[in-house]
């Protein structure tokens, strides 16, 4: 099988989850994982498996205006929380705005504070929505990676991604799996 992971990450912690997730689909599998600035047409193309993933802000998937927020709070706190090295490029809304109809297996997460979704909000649902409406089969509900207030990744969550990354290669279609 040959998958794809595409994330946005401002502090680094949805770039962590991403790099958990493809070690649980790995066995056995090609695994490409790349900011979402870096998600060509030529690297979906003939992929089995695409998940994406972003931060959620503001309850919902980032914006240009709360992407700029986040850059602008770490450089007021002396560069604390670290940005990621591609905080500054686009997000996953501006790349689902330049995507075209698409067809094969998907799957969608995000990383959020700890708490109800209801008043956490989520962005997985979100991309989930938009992975749907380009033409892609989500194969799993959307998936929640939690964080602290002080922005760093709950403990477990980066095993518990690497579950999930293993869960998900498992549903691809046998159809789909490469000899």
């Amino acid at each position: 099988m040959r998958a794809l992971i595409i994330y946005e990450s401002m502090y680094g912690n949805t770039h962590a989850i991403a790099g958990a997730i493809a070690r649980g689909l790995e066995p056995g599998n090609e695994v490409t994982v790349v900011p979402v600035a870096e998600a060509t047409p030529e690297l979906l193309d003939g992929a089995d498996l695409v998940v994406a993933g972003g931060p959620t802000h503001a309850h919902g998937m980032s914006r240009p205006s709360t992407r700029k927020s986040a850059v602008d709070q770490a450089r007021k706190h002396d560069g604390q929380p670290a940005l990621d090295g591609d905080a500054e490029g686009p997000g996953l809304r501006d790349w689902f705005g330049s995507l075209g109809r698409m067809k094969g297996t998907a799957a969608a997460f995000d990383t959020r504070l700890a708490g109800p979704a209801m008043f956490t909000g989520s962005a997985a649902k979100g991309i989930a929505k938009l992975l749907e409406r380009h033409g892609f089969t989500l194969i799993a509900e959307a998936e929640s990676f939690l964080v602290t207030t002080d922005n760093k990744l709950r403990p477990g969550e980066d095993d518990r991604a690497q579950q999930w990354g293993q869960a998900l290669a498992a549903k691809v279609p046998v159809t789909q799996v490469r000899p």
